[in-house]
């Protein structure tokens, strides 16, 4: 069971590195490179709802710092609710 929790703790960690990678390459690198567009087929669809809902401020995009802060909330309940069926 341990193994599980593991698991899903570094699927979320991973995540989370891939997403804050995704935005410092934005900066940086073009669209067109290879890098970064197997990035952002990964992590475009998950920002793209939560565009929709949360608009650009001042020309700052929260919807990476917005996934982050989900995807540790459902990490974390997912920890809970596996160490709790054990």
């Amino acid at each position: 069971m341990i193994y599980l929790i593991n698991t899903v703790q570094f699927i979320i960690q991973l995540l989370e590195l891939a997403i804050i990678v995704h935005v410092i390459l934005s900066y940086f690198m073009s669209p067109y490179h290879p890098i970064r567009e197997t990035l952002s087929r990964f992590i475009e669809p998950l920002l793209t709802p939560i565009r929709r809902v949360v608009p650009s401020i001042g020309g700052l995009d929260f919807s990476p710092l917005i996934l982050l802060l989900l995807i540790q909330i459902l990490g974390q309940v997912l920890v809970m609710i596996l160490r709790s069926l054990f």
